[in-house]
């Protein structure tokens, strides 16, 4: 990501690191706020490829399944990446297109994709299925995954895919009917769900930024949109203020962050360094 912002202003390069590392800190607990921040630095740097997919990423990760999309799309044009197929199924089924996300998985299936690609490709599967109310067919799709016939004491639970594909197997036997076996594959799922860290990141340890505001999903379709055609602006034009799409950095935050790149000296040598030429 470094080598891909070198071609930038370097200070236009050092404000889009700073949005891309906000964004990449608070995509799980605040999405919102870091599809705020993935946007700005969409806003400076539009035809680098890192920063669309950071954007389609956050987007995702924030319910606007039409920006990610859009957005996912662009970065796979852009740097050849054949990935996030499952992702971009998943937004074709949440945007109320479960033939194309069916359609979508076919297609990634038949390139015969990694392990844990194709178990992706399952769950959205099944999800479109269950989308359809084919339910049988669902249950298949998943008890395919999970072995043929599956029962909680036959699966490996130290596989990390089993918990997910057997937290959608179990919702999926719920909606079928059969709640007594869906409520004994719940408690298998909670059982060997492991405790949530209480690691937090401390005050000083996240990069301080003015307050962005709250973002409401977009309302456009998925599709090649004005933002694959790159209309959101010059790459090297640097908002230093006052502009409409981009939120300032304290002072503070941008020395962190261009010390973090390793490409500018720090504010205090910088001080020195004039003190020095007055002297």
């Amino acid at each position: 990501m470094r080598a891909a912002l070198r071609g930038l202003d370097p200070r236009n390069a050092q404000r889009v690191a700073g949005h891309l590392v906000v964004a990449g800190t608070l995509v799980d607990d605040q999405p919102g706020e870091a599809l705020a921040h993935a946007r700005a630095a969409r806003d400076r740097a539009s035809r680098i490829a890192v920063v669309r997919e950071a954007v389609g990423v956050a987007a995702y990760h924030a319910g606007d399944y039409a920006e990610a999309a859009r957005e996912l799309r662009a970065y796979r044009r852009m740097s050849g990446d054949p990935g996030y197929r499952a992702v971009l199924a998943d937004c074709e089924r949440a945007l109320g297109r479960p033939e194309v996300a069916l359609r979508l998985v076919r297609e990634a299936l038949a390139e015969h994709p990694d392990a844990e690609e194709t178990i992706e490709l399952r769950l959205v599967e099944a999800g479109a299925r269950q989308d359809l109310d084919e339910l049988p067919a669902a249950r298949l799709v998943l008890e395919g995954v999970l072995g043929g016939r599956p029962h909680p004491d036959s699966v490996d639970w130290a596989e990390p895919a089993v918990l997910r594909v057997s937290a959608a197997y179990a919702d999926l036997l719920e909606a079928a009917g059969e709640s007594a076996l869906a409520a004994e594959w719940h408690a298998a799922v909670a059982a060997h769900t492991p405790e949530e860290s209480d690691v937090e990141f401390s005050e000083e340890e996240l990069p301080e930024v003015d307050a962005a505001p709250a973002v409401e999903p977009a309302e456009a379709p998925a599709g090649e949109g004005p933002a694959d055609a790159d209309a959101s602006g010059d790459d090297a034009a640097p908002d230093d203020g006052g502009g409409s799409g981009a939120y300032d950095f304290h002072e503070d935050v941008e020395a962190e962050v261009a010390e973090l790149l390793g490409e500018t000296d720090r504010p205090e040598d910088d001080a020195a360094a004039e003190d020095a030429a007055e002297h």
